[in-house]
């Protein structure tokens, strides 16, 4: 109920409603607990979200929080609209939520690893994490620095941050391990503020898909424990 309220007392249409959504989703210390809700709201299920229009996109997300009739109210529809935006909403989602192993004792071992690599510069044991196919995706929104195309192959992945761990201008930065949308993310922090959140998808335990957020507005709602 208090999500509620903080909600609707910001919200003046369905994209702020999203908005304050997707930053509350963002705090790691609400989803923490449930695994169900953790899982629909990690990194790639925002990824996935995005891919919806606007208002099927608040509908899913707020079916999380409000009845129907509510979110009939925040968006300016009628019920019936609602549910079936909802629905066609879940379809989608359903259609195409990631598959990603989801063991948080196995996430958390190969991130380590990978922060450990990075860190020590070993190409090889970072190469040994990725998958051949491996991908990283980046979402700068524009606004901050970040590759503007997906970046595709083991090779060209491990170059990527083994450059990047070695860049002085990083050499500030506050770089922790903490919880991130219920799994384990690299954090990365200047003057106790997060500037990139780095998620890893596994498949057969390795590394399928690299989840770069830089994006500020993304950021803003992160909380760190």
């Amino acid at each position: 109920m208090a999500v509620a309220y903080r909600v609707l007392g910001r919200v003046c249409d369905a994209e702020d409603v999203v908005q304050e959504a997707w930053l509350r989703l963002l705090t790691t210390g609400d989803v923490a607990d449930d695994a169900a809700l953790a899982d629909s709201v990690s990194l790639a299920m925002l990824v996935v979200l995005e891919t919806l229009p606007p208002l099927e996109r608040a509908a899913f997300v707020l079916r999380e929080v409000f009845s129907y009739s509510d979110i009939a109210e925040i968006i300016g529809r009628s019920e019936a609209a609602v549910r079936q935006l909802a629905s066609r909403a879940r379809e989608h989602v359903a259609g195409n939520r990631p598959r990603f192993d989801t063991d948080r004792v196995t996430r958390r071992c190969v991130t380590e690893q990978f922060l450990a690599a990075c860190a020590s510069g070993n190409m090889q044991a970072l190469l040994e994490l990725l998958a051949p196919e491996v991908m990283l995706v980046a979402d700068g929104g524009g606004r901050a620095k970040a590759p503007l195309r997906v970046i595709n192959g083991a090779a060209k992945v491990a170059r990527f941050f083994i450059a990047i761990a070695a860049d002085p201008t990083t050499a500030n930065l506050q770089v922790e391990l903490l919880e991130v949308n219920g799994g384990p993310a690299v954090v990365a922090s200047a003057a106790g503020v997060p500037v990139t959140v780095l998620a890893l998808d596994l498949v057969d335990g390795l590394v399928q898909t690299v989840r770069l957020v830089a994006n500020p507005d993304k950021l803003a709602g992160l909380t760190r424990h």
